[in-house]
């Protein structure tokens, strides 16, 4: 009997170990994939301005997350019929260049807490584009995710049914 050939049984182990790999690499994106379309089933909303309407699908958690613009910036809109205005993070803010107004108190699911008053030139959601919305600028928010309060939806008809919200420009008619 002949003593293996090195090469052939390092090849072979070589092809296992990548076969492998690329098994687990394709597995982990596609269940990463998965797990992101089950938390936002809407991260792949189309922005089209002055459609005047956007249909939403509520995530397994039972809460309407969003892809949406402020000021051109990119931002992720959780919507919030509880929050009065928009809240922004304070890092989302700084980098959307919103300025800082006047600092005032507002009451929020982890107690009291100071915020800066600002106004948003434009808050884009599919395609609805708002201008001139009030805000707050939040620097006690750890997330990236901003609240989409009233001062955004009290412009909008909505509409659940089913798990699914659609949102309107109200007709002037």
């Amino acid at each position: 009997m002949s003593a293996p050939d090195l090469s052939t049984l390092f090849s072979g182990k070589l092809f296992t170990i990548v076969f492998w790999l690329l098994l687990m690499g394709s597995l982990t994106l596609f269940f990463n994939g998965f797990i992101t379309q089950r938390d936002n089933p809407n991260q792949s909303l189309v922005t089209q301005t002055g459609t005047g309407e956007v249909v939403l699908k509520r995530n397994r958690s039972g809460h309407y997350l969003a892809p949406g613009l402020i000021n051109g910036y990119p931002v992720n809109f959780l919507l919030d019929t509880g929050a009065t205005n928009v809240s922004i993070p304070a890092r989302v803010a700084e980098a959307a260049q919103l300025q800082k107004g006047r600092r005032f108190m507002v009451s929020t699911a982890n107690g009291v807490v100071p915020v800066f008053q600002t106004d948003v030139a434009s808050v884009s959601l599919g395609g609805i584009t708002l201008n001139h919305v009030d805000a707050s600028i939040n620097p006690h928010m750890d997330d990236d995710v901003v609240l989409l309060g009233m001062s955004f939806m009290k412009h909008l008809d909505m509409t659940q049914r089913e798990g699914v919200l659609t949102l309107r420009i109200p007709s002037s008619g």
